[in-house]
């Protein structure tokens, strides 16, 4: 996508894109492993040295209710009382996202219910899945075992079916249904009561399948957009997990990510998916706030060969891609005539691994559930990519 970078009115790189006193990294999700909790804090700690400010360190969630300054949870808040425990107000005050009820952080709030007699969670909305209908795959989900098998059996007329627990992370609690005794028994397996805690969702498989991430990130009067991809890694028991993400970063929300995405059909589509997406949740879910916001999008084939795409869920909290959404962030700090960076983060499962000259560091050694592990996110250009206008 051929262009020079454009010259925008944003703040000399001296001065800091907002101002807060101090920045405090959250740590508000049960079972974190080392890797993750050493990986955030870092990033935590970078953007308190892009804001100009100190970095106050980690501060438990359940402890006592103190002021943080601004803070970096590493999960989604999940209602309006407990980010006023912390002063938490609006998306000035965190990087992550703050929603009205648990559920809502979760992907169930992705598709409708079985029907309306189905078992729902306080706060359920039904507008929300009819609102990003078109944005979606077609699937349901479920808060019992009565409701999944009934969704369930519904899909799979035409074709198989993909069971995703919600409090699944990273492809676990994942599993394909080709017929309903499988169905049956895989639903048997994850039990009434993991159901009933956090619900499920069952949704049509897809096969040869590309997944994009789009996302929308501010602090204080910086803000960007992006899309990428995700990439595989073998672990130590050589099973494909999470190796990292290359972003396309572009200055401003997702008007400027459209016409950066314009001459890309697939991409276009996935943007405008997320947006689809990111509107209705702000509209729907009251009181909601999110300053960092990731959607992911996969575009593959159904049981009858046609091309299919949908937004499979979201996050509004620090994530995998975050050390590239940092780093791509102080760029363009840095430099105000940038329009588009491009960046990256990567996690090897192996020791001694070799990390690239300029690259940040974020974790290196043994963790005790994935063994060794290194973690760096880098910048690679500041390329002339964006779309001319």
């Amino acid at each position: 996508m051929p262009g020079r970078p454009r010259m925008h009115a944003e703040p000399s790189p001296r001065d800091p894109p907002t101002a807060p006193r101090w920045v405090s990294y959250l740590a508000c999700r049960a079972g974190a492993r080392e890797h993750e909790l050493a990986t955030q804090r870092a990033i935590a700690e970078r953007l308190a040295a892009l804001m100009g400010c100190r970095f106050a360190g980690q501060l438990d969630a359940s402890a006592p209710a103190t002021a943080v300054g601004y803070a970096v949870p590493n999960d989604t808040l999940p209602s309006l009382a407990c980010a006023r425990r912390f002063g938490i107000r609006s998306e000035d005050d965190l990087f992550g996202g703050v929603v009205p009820y648990p559920f809502v952080a979760t992907k169930t709030i992705t598709h409708p219910l079985v029907g309306r007699a189905a078992a729902a969670p306080a706060g359920w909305c039904a507008d929300f899945p009819e609102r990003v209908r078109d944005a979606v795959l077609p699937g349901h989900s479920a808060f019992s075992v009565h409701d999944a098998r009934a969704a369930g059996h519904r899909l799979l007329r035409d074709g198989p079916v993909r069971i995703k627990l919600a409090s699944g992370a990273g492809g676990s609690g994942q599993s394909v249904a080709q017929d309903p005794a499988q169905l049956d028994a895989q639903l048997a397996a994850l039990g009434a009561h993991e159901i009933s805690r956090s619900g499920l969702v069952v949704e049509r498989d897809l096969t040869d399948v590309r997944t994009y991430s789009v996302g929308l990130l501010r602090v204080g009067t910086l803000v960007a957009s992006y899309f990428g991809t995700q990439r595989t890694t073998p672990n130590r028991h050589g099973q494909p997990v999470y190796g990292g993400s290359s972003l396309t970063v572009a200055r401003g929300g997702f008007d400027a990510l459209e016409r950066l995405t314009r001459a890309d059909a697939d991409v276009s589509r996935a943007v405008a998916l997320a947006r689809t997406y990111h509107s209705a949740a702000l509209v729907c879910f009251t009181g909601m706030f999110a300053s960092r916001a990731n959607y992911d999008i996969a575009q593959g084939r159904d049981a009858a060969g046609r091309v299919v795409a949908g937004v499979l869920e979201q996050s509004w909290r620090i994530g995998g891609a975050s050390g590239a959404e940092v780093a791509a962030l102080q760029a363009l700090h840095d430099d105000p005539s940038l329009d588009v960076v491009q960046a990256s983060t990567v996690e090897i499962h192996a020791p001694n691994v070799a990390v690239p000259d300029g690259a940040t560091l974020y974790f290196s050694g043994i963790d005790d559930h994935v063994g060794p592990i290194t973690k760096y996110a880098q910048i690679h250009c500041h390329a002339d990519t964006r779309a001319e206008d």
